[in-house]
């Protein structure tokens, strides 16, 4: 590369690409585009490659000028991080808490799991929801620090996990106002009646659930199945059907989506679980998700 290389033309480069024309980047710049013209031509001319060439009104990217732009990207970006890492280098430094959530565990849950950590000093929460087994494969090559799950870690002598339990909750049912009363008459044998949603076979808790509709004798009117908790929440509120989440959130949800409990599944339990890559977990803050060891 030629020593006249000049990072303030690559970053005039980036800009015209990001905007797809000279002018517009002129505008953004507030500079005249013959300015912003030569400066981008004497990027081309000190990296020996033509980078843009006409497309209509504006410009298009060569292979080169692609290349150049998925360079220009990195530098860029790390350069706008530059201001956030040098603050977070000078003042307190962060405390930074990696966790998987798996997408069968209701969300509302999520927020009881973790406030035993949430006033923990310069905390820097990063959470990340993907199916379990994916999160199972991050976890063992320690790229998150914990997983929250609604089951433990199934065997396997290829992923060194470890399954620690937080806690269960009683399963209960929920409706909108228009279906509450008609959904606690008789209940549960009032879910064979009114519309019922139910989460897929996604969330461990569902075949419980089947397995307690089969021992009530009752044959629930499903109307629609749902692998998010959240939309299973919302399509519940907004008046679709009867819908099941654990009894530790009622408070947050009954505040917030305007439902009703109608009732309880007695037998029925939903089980949260922590886990770590360690036998030990090693990470101050997971330590402090788990209960007291007795």
């Amino acid at each position: 590369m030629s020593k006249d290389f000049s990072y303030r033309h690559l970053y005039y480069f980036w800009v015209v690409a990001k905007e797809g024309g000279m002018a517009r980047a002129a505008d953004r710049l507030g500079m005249a585009v013959q300015t912003v013209s030569t400066q981008v031509r004497e990027l081309e001319r000190s990296l020996g490659y033509v980078l843009l060439k006409p497309a209509g009104r504006g410009v298009a990217l060569t292979e080169a000028g692609i290349a150049a732009m998925r360079q220009a990207e990195q530098i860029f970006q790390l350069g706008e991080q530059l201001p956030a890492a040098l603050r977070d280098a000078v003042g307190s430094p962060a405390v930074r808490l990696v966790v998987g959530i798996s997408d069968g565990l209701p969300k509302l849950a999520v927020r009881h799991l973790m406030q035993p950590v949430m006033q923990a000093p310069n905390l820097r929460l990063l959470c990340h929801v993907d199916e379990f087994p994916d999160l199972l494969g991050d976890l063992a090559l320690h790229r998150l620090d914990v997983v929250l799950a609604d089951r433990a870690a199934p065997p396997n002598p290829n992923l060194k996990v470890y399954s620690h339990p937080l806690g269960s909750s009683t399963l209960a049912w929920f409706a909108s106002a228009s279906l509450s009363a008609a959904a606690r008459r008789g209940f549960p044998q009032s879910l064979a009646k009114v519309p019922v949603l139910l989460p897929t076979n996604h969330a461990a808790v569902r075949p419980r659930i089947d397995q307690w509709f089969e021992r009530m004798g009752i044959k629930p009117h499903v109307v629609g199945e749902f692998e998010d908790s959240a939309l299973l929440k919302t399509f519940g509120a907004a008046g679709m059907g009867v819908f099941p989440m654990a009894e530790l959130v009622h408070d947050e949800l009954t505040a917030q989506y305007g439902v009703k409990q109608v009732g309880r599944s007695e037998s029925v339990e939903e089980h949260f679980f922590a886990i770590g890559a360690h036998k030990k977990v090693l990470h101050p803050l997971v330590q402090k998700l788990l209960p007291p060891q007795r």
